[in-house]
């Protein structure tokens, strides 16, 4: 199966996979925010596939905004439109995507001695529903 995506699909994925990383950093920086957004980024560059190609390069031009829910309101729902494209054109690129995004959020979580913070923990929830709602 050919899988096309047009700049702006590629802008999707992108903003999803690297936004998954800064909201995990923001939740863990109780601890080290820049371990975090360590972790998630080589979890990222590893990832293989269509996926991988995609994801390897940051996003450009992306207005985050200033606060963690204004973080939140860009994130969560690219990463269910990232989801909702994938599953359209290589269910197999979709679950790699999911994937990807949950193997971030393992490796963002093990900065830390222990379980995940409370914080953290509230994240990557609200990361994997966000990829499961597409």
């Amino acid at each position: 199966m050919t899988v096309t995506l047009t700049d702006q699909d590629q802008l999707t994925l992108r903003t999803a996979a690297w936004g998954a990383v800064s909201l995990m950093s923001a939740a863990g920086a109780a601890g080290s925010s820049h371990k975090v957004a360590t972790e998630g980024s080589i979890a990222l560059t590893s990832a293989t596939g269509l996926v991988g190609h995609v994801v390897s390069k940051a996003p450009k031009g992306v207005k985050w905004g200033k606060t963690v829910a204004e973080l939140a309101d860009v994130v969560l729902p690219a990463l269910a439109e990232a989801m909702s494209l994938l599953k359209r054109q290589d269910p197999a690129e979709a679950d790699n995507f999911r994937g990807t995004i949950l193997v971030c959020l393992d490796a963002t979580a093990r900065t830390h001695q222990g379980p995940p913070s409370p914080t953290m923990a509230e994240m990557a929830s609200k990361i994997t529903a966000a990829l499961d709602g597409a």
